[in-house]
């Protein structure tokens, strides 16, 4: 299985696992977070962007594996995707290196499915 095959699958498993016991804050706060999202005063795109620099900045390969799969929906570049690593290792600094290193073979892997 894929390095994103296995990622989506995880990830949702998990997700309707933890949706199923019906917290009430949890179901709340993923809905909170899928409404973050959509479209409003900024575009998808931007929100994906700003959610995938801020994910690298904190160094959440999770949420960097999310908002890249996202980003590669929306239809962003990868001279795009370069540019947020960019942003976030000179915020966050060089501890983002190897955070760096994983998204761009999940990016590499998101394109590869492409030209397949």
């Amino acid at each position: 299985m894929s390095m994103v095959d296995e990622f989506n699958a995880f990830r949702e498993r998990m997700n309707e696992r933890i949706l199923s016991e019906r917290n009430k804050t949890l179901n709340r706060f993923f809905a909170l977070d899928k409404t973050a999202y959509e479209e409003g005063a900024l575009d998808r795109k931007t929100k994906e962007l700003l959610g995938l620099v801020a994910s690298m900045v904190l160094r959440c390969d999770d949420c960097i594996r999310y908002h890249l799969g996202t980003c590669y929906e929306l239809g962003v570049t990868r001279e795009e995707v370069f540019e947020v690593f960019a942003i976030a290792n000179l915020v966050g600094g060089s501890i983002c290196i190897p955070h760096t290193r994983r998204a761009v073979a999940y990016w590499d892997e998101l394109e590869a499915r492409t030209q397949q």
